[in-house]
């Protein structure tokens, strides 16, 4: 039972009662958290201490992962685009891509979903959608925002570091010189956490596609060449830190205002580290980045689910997660309806936030083409094998026993195990692109 019929219900149940649907909106309201969902831009999952990383210092994300749910197989798609369509959707990019950098706003997101369940929605950080101008990100279902990448608005995009280009809610802001664009976002946020304790009328759903850590690498304010117009991936592991100390204001502006046992905080990324830039491991090995790739180093991204007093601390989960699974379990968080008549290829993974088993997926499935008329990449994965579709990117279909070989350059491994493996997984490919 969704919280629209648990209130028509409850209401006719009630006889003789006067209570009002406002009232009782509020106590059914109470009861579901409020929800922060952070993405970073171009970080992979071995940029985080708590994910093995010896290269970056993330004391904040660590805290979270250590008192939450750390998933260990979360996977997006393997450019910013394309991720970000499928987790405001959820649904696959076979089924709602157009093209690098645009949305159809025919979708309905997890915005429209929360907003339909009673919450306030806002949007801040990166856009990168194009159309519909300054109404865009209300007509993908936020109430309010504050963006950078608003370039059909006003052009051109500017800045998103120093200096930064921001609209907020159709405006153009003035007077950022000398500004850094994640404070004037991070600021925002704190507002907009502020306002809603204040009033405590409803609860809220805050989607935050953080700037941070995309190219340009240039110093942040904490680098000591911060001002100086410097474009060095060395500043990446400055920027890796300010994304860690951002997140921190953020948790402790909820502190402060007593808000975390009614706050569900999660972490993600986009897709993986840029290319050029190698990670050391607290194991002694390296990963270079592989943003634009379909292997694990373009696609592999950490997950973590914070909510005070609810998410076992912790846990570490090796359930498999797709981007298209957040948009579920925002629905079921909110104890929101999903969109009707809309094929929805997520699964939630609600209850293991809980401490619950679940109903874990027992594959991913990987659509990714950048633009029309560009390379097509499909496959089927499980947690450690990973099939092509025959005849896409030029060559027949490919088998990679990923832990043993995360770059993929040994196909088709021998053995009963991968030949069992190549069947389970052709059979979701057949059956995936009969669906689509």
């Amino acid at each position: 039972m969704n919280r629209r019929d648990f209130l028509k219900k409850f209401a006719g149940a009630a006889g003789g009662f006067v209570l009002s649907n406002r009232t009782l909106e509020v106590q059914v309201g109470a009861k579901r958290p409020n929800i922060v969902l952070i993405m970073a831009d171009d970080l992979g999952y071995e940029c985080l201490g708590c994910y093995g990383s010896a290269s970056y210092k993330t004391p904040v994300l660590d805290g979270l992962a250590m008192t939450g749910v750390r998933f260990e197989h979360c996977y997006s798609q393997p450019l910013c685009t394309p991720s970000r369509v499928k987790i405001m959707t959820g649904r696959s990019n076979a089924r709602n891509y157009v093209r690098f950098g645009e949305f159809d706003f025919k979708e309905r997101t997890f915005a429209h979903v929360m907003k339909g369940a009673g919450y306030d929605t806002c949007i801040v950080g990166k856009w990168q959608l194009k159309g519909r101008g300054v109404t865009g990100p209300y007509d993908a279902g936020f109430d309010e925002y504050c963006l950078w990448h608003m370039e059909d608005a006003f052009a051109p995009k500017g800045s998103r570091y120093p200096d930064p280009k921001v609209i907020q809610n159709g405006q153009l802001l003035q007077n950022l010189e000398g500004r850094y664009g994640p404070d004037v976002f991070c600021d925002h946020i704190l507002d907009f956490i502020e306002r809603h304790q204040s009033s405590k009328s409803k609860p809220f759903f805050l989607y935050y596609p953080m700037a941070l850590t995309h190219s340009p690498f240039v110093p942040t304010p904490d680098s000591p060449e911060w001002g100086q117009n410097v474009n060095n991936k060395k500043y990446y592991v400055d920027m890796v830190a300010y994304v860690d100390k951002t997140i921190g204001r953020i948790v402790r502006k909820l502190d402060d205002l007593g808000l975390r046992e009614n706050t569900l905080i999660l972490f993600t990324g986009d897709n993986g580290t840029p290319k050029g830039i190698t990670s050391e491991m607290k194991d002694g090995s390296s990963i270079d980045g592989g943003k634009g790739l379909t292997t694990d180093a373009g696609t592999h991204v950490a997950l973590i689910a914070n909510w005070k007093g609810t998410t076992p601390a912790g846990k570490v989960s090796t359930d498999l997660v797709d981007f298209s699974d957040l948009l579920p379990t925002l629905a079921d968080a909110a104890d929101a309806s999903l969109p009707k008549n809309v094929t929805i290829n997520g699964r939630s993974f609600w209850p293991q936030l809980r401490g619950r088993n679940g109903n874990p997926r027992d594959w991913i499935f990987c659509w990714y083409q950048r633009n029309p008329g560009d390379t097509l990449y499909r496959f089927a994965r499980d947690k450690r094998w990973k099939l092509y579709s025959a005849g896409d990117h030029g060559r027949a279909s490919k088998l990679y026993d990923v832990p043993a070989d995360s770059l993929e350059e040994n196909p088709d491994p021998g053995g009963d195990e991968a030949a069992a493996a190549r069947a389970r997984l052709q059979a979701v490919l057949d059956t995936v692109s009969k669906s689509i």
